[in-house]
C-alpha cells in the first residue's frame, strides 16, 4: 500500500501515463492529527490534495473543497473536444466520490479574500470559514488587457484555455468556417500553462480541417522565438502538415480588432476566419489578490519543502500558479503531484512534524498531433538543499522517438487514471 511517506520517496508515480493505475483506492496509511484544511480550487492540483489528506489521514482531517464550478472539466484533452475527436462529456467528471467516499465536503462557490492572520477564507455565497490550513489550487488567469481590442471580446476571439464553454465556443467557430479560411492562434511568452497544449492544438485542427477544409490555412503565431516544447517533435509535426500550417516564431501579438477578427503585429496585420489568442497568463486572481508574495507581479513564490507561500504561514500555492522550478511545466500531471507533495507535508504539520525534506515529483505531458499519433515527454525534479528548489534530474525523463499509435493509447489511458485518481 502506498503511503505519504512512500510517495514522497518515490514521487508515487514513475514518468509512464499508465503509472497511475495503483494511485486511486490506496488505504490511507496516515497519522490522525485532525485539524481543518480549506483547499480552494478543484482542479488537478486542488482535488488531489483534498482527496489524498482524507485519505492518507484515515480521515482524521476535516477537508472543504471550495470549486465555482459543479464538475471538473480537464484541460489536457480538450483539444481533442476543439478537433472534433471527443465531446465534452469525455473530459468531464463528477465531484461525487470525493464527496461519498472521502467525505471531503465540496462548496459550489467562490473565495472572495484570504485572511492569513485569522486563518478564514471568505466566500461570495456561504460566508466566512475557519481553518487551520488553506491551499490555493487557482490555476491561471489572462491578462487580456496587454493586447489592446481583446478585453471582453473573448465571445468573438476565444482563448479556450479553461476547458468549458470557450471550448465549445472555439468548437463552433471551426465548424462554421469556410473552406479556404484562416485559423490563426497566437502563442505567449513563456511561461504559460501547458508549453506543448498551442502546437497540439495547431496539429489537431488541422488534422479536422485537413479532412473537412482542405483548402484552409492553420495560422501559428509564436510570441517565443522557437517552439518552447518538444521542439524537433512538433517541427515533424508540422511538416507533416505542408502547406497548411505555417509557423511564425517571434510573432507577439500587439492588438486585436474583433470584429473583423485581425491580429496586429509589430509589423503586420493578419485577416483571419477564426483568431483563436491565447493571452499572456498571470497566477490565478485569488492567489495574486491575498498579498502573497509574487514573482514578476504575476506567479506566487514558495517554500519548496512546504509549499507555503513564503512569509505567509499556513497558505499554500500549488499548480500553474506557482513561479516555475527549472525545466518545471505548468501541466496538468505536475499538478497533481504538487498535490500530493502538499497533503504529506500538511499532515506532518499538523501532527507537529517536520515535512520530508526531499520530494520528488515527475511528469509526463501528451499531445496528439492528428486524430491517433501521440508524442510525449517526460521529467524527472528532486529537491537541491543548495538551491532550495526542485531540479531536473540528469538523465531522467526524455521525449518521444517519433509520434506514434501506442502512445496514443498510452495518453488515453493517462487521462481515465489520472482522473481516478485525483477524484475516484
Amino acid at each position: 500500500m502506498l503511503n505519504r511517506r512512500d510517495f514522497l520517496k518515490s514521487a508515487g508515480a514513475v514518468a509512464a501515463g499508465s503509472s497511475l493505475v495503483g494511485l486511486s483506492g490506496c488505504a490511507g496509511m496516515g497519522k490522525g492529527s485532525g485539524g481543518h484544511v480549506v483547499v480552494v480550487g478543484g482542479g488537478y492540483g486542488g482535488a488531489t490534495v483534498a482527496k489524498y489528506l482524507r485519505m492518507w489521514s484515515n480521515g482524521s482531517v476535516n477537508v472543504t473543497l471550495i470549486e465555482r464550478n459543479t464538475t471538473f472539466i480537464s484541460c489536457p484533452m480538450s483539444n481533442l473536444v476543439i478537433g472534433g475527436v471527443k465531446q465534452m462529456q469525455d473530459i468531464t467528471v463528477s465531484y461525487d466520490n470525493l464527496k461519498s467516499k472521502w467525505g471531503v465536503r465540496v462548496i459550489t462557490d467562490e473565495v472572495l479574500s484570504v485572511d492569513a492572520a485569522k486563518r478564514t477564507v471568505t466566500t461570495a455565497a456561504n460566508g466566512t470559514i475557519a481553518y487551520d490550513r488553506v491551499v490555493l489550487s487557482p490555476g491561471v488567469d489572462f491578462m487580456t488587457d496587454s493586447i489592446a481590442g481583446l478585453s471582453g471580446n473573448e465571445e468573438l476571439i476565444p482563448h479556450a484555455w479553461k476547458a468549458g464553454p470557450q471550448t465549445i465556443l472555439l468548437r463552433k467557430q471551426l465548424e462554421d468556417m469556410k473552406d479556404g479560411g484562416v485559423f490563426a492562434i497566437q502563442i505567449p511568452k513563456a511561461p504559460y500553462r501547458c508549453p506543448p497544449g498551442p502546437y497540439e492544438r495547431a496539429c489537431v485542427i488541422a488534422n479536422y480541417l485537413r479532412q473537412t477544409k482542405p483548402k484552409s490555412k492553420v495560422l501559428v503565431l509564436d510570441a517565443n522565438p522557437e517552439i518552447t516544447s518538444k521542439k524537433g517533435l512538433f517541427t515533424k509535426a508540422f511538416d507533416s502538415y505542408k502547406g497548411m500550417i505555417e509557423y511564425r516564431p517571434n510573432s507577439e501579438l500587439r492588438a486585436v480588432d474583433a470584429k473583423t477578427r485581425t491580429a496586429e503585429l509589430e509589423f503586420d496585420k493578419i485577416k483571419t476566419d477564426v483568431l483563436n489568442v491565447i493571452p499572456p497568463m498571470r497566477a490565478g486572481d485569488i492567489a495574486t489578490t491575498s498579498g502573497l508574495p509574487l514573482i514578476n507581479n504575476r506567479w506566487v513564490d514558495i517554500d519548496w519543502i512546504t509549499y507555503e507561500a513564503k512569509g505567509v504561514p499556513g497558505v499554500h500555492v500549488i499548480g500553474d500558479a506557482l513561479f516555475p522550478a527549472p525545466t518545471m511545466p505548468k501541466s496538468g500531471h505536475m499538478a497533481n503531484q504538487h498535490g500530493k507533495v502538499v497533503a504529506a507535508a500538511i499532515l506532518n504539520l499538523l501532527a507537529g512534524e517536520a515535512p520530508y525534506a526531499a520530494p520528488v515529483v515527475m511528469n509526463t505531458c501528451y499531445s496528439f498531433v492528428d486524430d491517433k499519433n501521440v508524442i510525449h515527454v517526460a521529467s524527472v525534479h528532486q529537491y537541491d538543499a543548495e538551491k532550495k528548489q526542485p531540479m531536473p534530474v540528469a538523465g531522467a525523463g526524455g521525449v518521444s522517438a517519433a509520434a506514434n499509435e501506442i502512445e496514443g493509447k498510452f495518453a488515453l489511458a493517462w487521462a481515465q487514471n489520472i482522473w481516478a485518481d485525483m477524484l475516484s
